[in-house]
C-alpha cells in the first residue's frame, strides 16, 4: 500500500501556538488516518527538470507534551507524489505567495490541493465580496480621497480596512468628516480600501462561521476588548459559544455555494448584526480549535471526511 503523504505549507512549524493553531488540528487528525506530515515553507520550493521539489521536514506532532513534534528527517521531496497538500502559510498575500500557487498550479491535476491554488490567487479575500454586496453593509472600494468623503457623508461614522490586510492590521474607524488629513495620510500609506458603513453592533463581537466543502459547519463569535473595533483574536478579541440565525444562516450558505463553485474548500467568513463584512478568508483560515474547545467539537474530523470524500 503506498504511503499518504500529507505536504504542509506553511510558516516554521516551530513557532506554532498549538492551543489555537487550526494547522495542527488538521494535522493531528491526519496521523490518526495514518498520514505522514512533510512540511516546508515557500522559500524551499523549487523546479527542477521539469519537477516541483520542495525541501522538506518529515515531522511527527505531538499531544500533550511540552515538545509538540518531533523532526524524523529532512529530505528534498516531488511534491506530485503527495496525497494531499494544504496551502496554510500565514497571509499577507504577497508576490511570494502569489508565486507559490503558480508553483502548485504546475501539479494540482495531480494531487489534492486545499485550498485550490488557482482559487486562492484569483479570490482577494476582500474584494471578493463584491459578489455579495446585497448581503452587506453599504461597502466601496476606492483609494480617492473624495469618494471616502461622499461616502461619509452619507454613512457619518466608517471603517476603513486594506484590501489586502489580514489579522484586523491597519484597520481604523473614522466618525465624520473631520478625520480628513488622517485618511489622507492613510491612503498614501494602503493604497486602495474598502471603506464600509460602520456597525455598532460590532461591539457585541462578529461571528466567524466555518466552512467546508459548501456546507455550513458552526461558528464561534469574537468579542472585541473594551475600547476596540477589533473582534480579531490577535488583537484581543475573546472567542465566546454562539448560535446562528435563521438570517445569518441564509447569508452562510449564499456565500458557501459561490465559494464551492469557485473551488474553495475550506473557508472562514464573518458576519456582524446579520451581515456580511467583507472578510472571505481563504488562504489560511482558522478557529477551529477555539471551536472545539467552546462546544467540544472537532471539526478537523469533519473536514477529513468531507476531504477523503472527494476525487
Amino acid at each position: 500500500m503506498a504511503e499518504k503523504i500529507l505536504a504542509i505549507q506553511g510558516n516554521s512549524f516551530k513557532n506554532l501556538n498549538i492551543i489555537t493553531d487550526t494547522t495542527y488540528l488538521l494535522a493531528l487528525e491526519a496521523q490518526r488516518r495514518n498520514y505522514k506530515i512533510y512540511w516546508y515553507e515557500t522559500k524551499d520550493i523549487n523546479f527542477i527538470n521539469s519537477k516541483l521539489i520542495a525541501e522538506v521536514c518529515h515531522i511527527k506532532f505531538l499531544e500533550n507534551n511540552k515538545t509538540y513534534f518531533k523532526i524524523i528527517s529532512k529530505k528534498n521531496f516531488e511534491l506530485k507524489k503527495s496525497k494531499v497538500i494544504f496551502i496554510r502559510q500565514n497571509p499577507p498575500f504577497n508576490m511570494d505567495y502569489v508565486t507559490s500557487t503558480l508553483f502548485l498550479d504546475t501539479i494540482k491535476n495531480s494531487v489534492k490541493i486545499v485550498n485550490d491554488p488557482t482559487s486562492i490567487r484569483n479570490i482577494s479575500e476582500k474584494l471578493f465580496s463584491i459578489n455579495f454586496k446585497k448581503l452587506m453593509p453599504p461597502t466601496i472600494f476606492t483609494k480617492n480621497l473624495d469618494e471616502i468623503k461622499k461616502f461619509i457623508k452619507i454613512n457619518k461614522k466608517i471603517v476603513l480596512k486594506p484590501i489586502h490586510g489580514y489579522a484586523g492590521k491597519d484597520i481604523i474607524y473614522i466618525n465624520g468628516i473631520s478625520n480628513i488629513k488622517r485618511i489622507r495620510k492613510y491612503l498614501k500609506k494602503i493604497g486602495h480600501v474598502m471603506a464600509q458603513k460602520y456597525l455598532p453592533g460590532i461591539k457585541y463581537g462578529d461571528k466567524r462561521v466555518f466552512i467546508i466543502n459548501g456546507k455550513v459547519k458552526g461558528a464561534i463569535s469574537r468579542v472585541p476588548s473594551s475600547n476596540s473595533i477589533l473582534s480579531n483574536l490577535s488583537q484581543g478579541g475573546k472567542a465566546v459559544k454562539t448560535t446562528l440565525s435563521h438570517k445569518e444562516i441564509n447569508v452562510s450558505n449564499q456565500v458557501a455555494k459561490v465559494l464551492k463553485k469557485n473551488g474553495i474548500f475550506f473557508a472562514g467568513i464573518d458576519l456582524v448584526s446579520g451581515y456580511l463584512i467583507g472578510d472571505i478568508n481563504v488562504t489560511s483560515p482558522t478557529g477551529l480549535p477555539q471551536f472545539k474547545e467552546l462546544t467540544g467539537i472537532n471539526l478537523a474530523k469533519n473536514y477529513w471526511d468531507e476531504l477523503e470524500k472527494l476525487k
